[in-house]
């Protein structure tokens, strides 16, 4: 008869062995700081005439600061993430040549004001095929299936006329990519993703990387690069904008 220590030790070992291997967080948030600068060039047409813009050119842009948060849920080779981003973007100047934004004309020598403000709300799926995380290095690997709801607004203001005009839109953005995860231990790890689409000719690029350090269990921080790429030609809007700066925060762990 096998004794009953023996049995409740064979139970327990058996009863691990059938676990699944879970992530060694369920629940990460991280709230931080992003400095973004604008590229590019854009335009609001009414019935195909508009002039394309270029934030740096015509517009003076200045750099977009402000916060940045996410929320990833771990179960066991799924991660489940929500993020926040909000883009603004302002400049003041003289235009050095005539623009027809919205329908409206901008005469040459105008000192004009303008904006645009993003709100980027992002959800994701990842599904890691490779999922080694119970060794001293940890690999992560695997497709992640993300949506961006972009809730943008463009204003030009003439300075000297008090004339406002101004566009705004929200649209959903469906992409498809990779996310990695590299980790020494607990303490240290380098994160990378991409999410792409294209299609009648517009595509949308998202990608990032970033290094997550905690000299103590559960707390840490971050900090990394990130990069978007719009190209859009359709409905009276034309988009052709990158945004690309670092970011770092604070992060927790459950």
């Amino acid at each position: 008869m096998i004794p009953v220590r023996r049995l409740t030790t064979l139970l327990i070992l058996f009863s691990l062995s059938a676990m699944p291997v879970q992530a060694d967080e369920l629940l990460s948030l991280k709230a931080g700081y992003q400095l973004f600068g604008p590229k590019g060039e854009f335009a609001a047409e009414v019935g195909g005439v508009g002039t394309r813009i270029d934030v740096d050119d015509d517009l003076n842009f200045d750099d977009s600061k402000g916060p940045v948060a996410e929320a990833a849920l771990q179960l066991g080779s799924f991660r489940l993430a929500a993020g926040y981003l909000p883009l603004g973007f302002s400049g003041n100047g003289t235009l050095n040549r005539e623009v027809v934004f919205n329908g409206r004309t901008f005469s040459a020598a105008t000192n004009v004001d303008s904006d645009v403000d993003i709100n980027l709300y992002d959800v994701g799926l990842t599904w890691y095929l490779i999922n080694i995380d119970d060794m001293p290095v940890r690999v992560q690997l695997g497709p992640e299936l993300a949506v961006k709801v972009a809730d943008v607004d463009i204003s030009m203001t003439d300075l000297t006329t008090g004339i406002r005009e101004q566009t705004s839109g929200i649209a959903p953005i469906p992409t498809v990519g990779l996310r990695s995860r590299l980790a020494f231990g607990d303490m240290f790890g380098v994160v990378g993703r991409v999410g792409y689409i294209t299609y009648s000719d517009n595509s949308f690029l998202d990608a990032e990387a970033q290094v997550e350090f905690s000299p103590v269990p559960m707390v840490g921080l971050y900090a990394g690069y990130r990069l978007f790429n719009i190209d859009v030609d359709e409905n009276d809007v034309f988009l052709d904008l990158q945004f690309s700066g670092p970011f770092a925060g604070l992060m927790v762990r459950f």
